[in-house]
């Protein structure tokens, strides 16, 4: 007898050719998403910054030369040349390392945001796709159904136990199915070029969906403490580490800079100083206090109200995603139960059709009873459809929220 389209993919478990698909497109869109190449050359310069953070301030050097000589006896200097190299605080440039790379480690988890999401939207239009080309097949079958009970109405025409009415009827339900199909054709064009724009390849490249899937008897465990490690609330405690290495790297510029070099004074010819003294070279130390505080002060206060408000904002993300973890879960178990329901609705329809079909054995057969059971069973093979659509694409936010 006909056939109920069940789905034969598992979330977590695929059959093996049709897992491959689904998850083969996943990995090229990651590689090919142009906002996931923004995000990696985000983390890239980022990573960079660490190499501009570690070095020295510019080393200074100097040149003089006596441009007029003074009406003097006295020996003048000739020209003069001097080097002096700062250096930052025991500890700075380190402290600028570690908060660069801190920063670069909060890009990096944008990048598993953004390829969370880009899985989520691709599995989520996968499953349309599904969904699409389960009901055209579904319409394909009720449609051939229809024809075999046309078959049957010039037969039942023909020895005066059908009218022609019944026949129209018939023709009339088939044209409206036929409608729908290739609406359901408009509808899959539009999601593919959808689907190929995600994987950021031609519109027009066709894509190759699983035609029958069922959801799984047990629903896999979700743990609500995996929220933990969403990448989203990664994210808050990464840029909280980032603030704390900002004020660590505060502390130690809030320090003295210590400068060393060297003086060299080329002195003219005179009589009056020996040659030993006619060149004179003086090494030199230099040191820059920061008196005036209140600069780095001001960026300590700074950083505890920041990490005041990424504390807060981690707070009202994890609110947010155990709500939509519970809604996800409530979605998901009332497909499942909208699945049983319909499948034990298809199985009475079945019912009836072979009902139907004993009666026209025994001569007997009311084809308006055979158009409203045609219509049921029609309903209940798309609700079939749509509850397993409905059932994986709240699974894949789950997943999502979760894994």
């Amino acid at each position: 007898m006909r056939y109920i389209i069940l789905i034969a993919l598992v979330f977590f478990a695929f059959v093996e050719v049709n897992a491959q698909d689904l998850a083969s497109y996943i990995q090229e869109a990651e590689k090919n998403n142009p906002e996931i190449q923004a995000f990696e050359l985000r983390y890239n310069i980022a990573e960079e910054k660490v190499n501009e953070v570690n070095s020295l301030p510019n080393t200074e050097f100097n040149f003089g030369v006596m441009a007029i000589a003074p009406e003097m006896d006295m020996p003048m200097e000739q020209f003069s040349a001097s080097v002096m190299q700062m250096l930052p605080w025991f500890g700075t440039i380190s402290a600028r390392e570690n908060y660069a790379s801190s920063i670069a480690e909060a890009q990096y988890v944008d990048i598993a945001i953004a390829k969370r999401k880009l899985s989520l939207s691709v599995s989520q239009s996968y499953y349309k796709l599904y969904a699409i080309r389960a009901k055209q097949l579904i319409l394909d079958e009720n449609i051939e159904l229809l024809q075999t009970y046309e078959r049957l109405a010039l037969t039942s025409l023909e020895v005066g136990k059908a009218s022609a009415v019944d026949v129209l009827r018939l023709q009339i339900r088939q044209n409206e199915l036929v409608q729908q199909k290739e609406v359901l054709e408009q509808g899959f064009q539009a999601e593919q070029t959808l689907f190929n724009n995600l994987l950021n390849r031609e519109e027009n490249m066709s894509v190759d969906v699983v035609e029958e899937m069922m959801i799984p008897d047990v629903d896999p465990l979700v743990l609500n403490e995996n929220l933990q490690i969403n990448p989203e609330l990664i994210k808050y405690d990464k840029l909280y580490e980032s603030v704390e290495q900002s004020e660590l790297l505060n502390q130690k510029e809030s320090g003295p800079m210590v400068g060393f070099g060297v003086q060299y004074i080329n002195q003219e010819n005179s009589p009056m100083i020996t040659s030993s003294f006619k060149d004179m070279v003086m090494p030199m130390v230099s040191i820059s206090i920061p008196i005036f505080n209140n600069k780095y002060k001001s960026v300590t206060k700074q950083n505890e109200l920041k990490q005041l408000e990424i504390k807060s904002q981690k707070e009202e993300r994890l609110n947010n995603l155990e709500t939509r973890l519970a809604q996800a879960i409530y979605n998901r178990n009332t497909m499942r139960i909208k699945f049983n329901a319909q499948t034990d609705n298809l199985k009475q329809a079945n019912d009836a059709e072979e009902i139907l079909i004993k009666n026209y054995e025994t001569g007997t057969i009311d084809f308006n009873d055979v158009l409203d059971v045609q219509e049921l069973q029609l309903r209940f093979q798309i609700n079939l459809i749509e509850s397993n659509r409905g059932y994986y694409t709240e699974y894949a936010i789950i997943n999502y929220l979760t894994k």
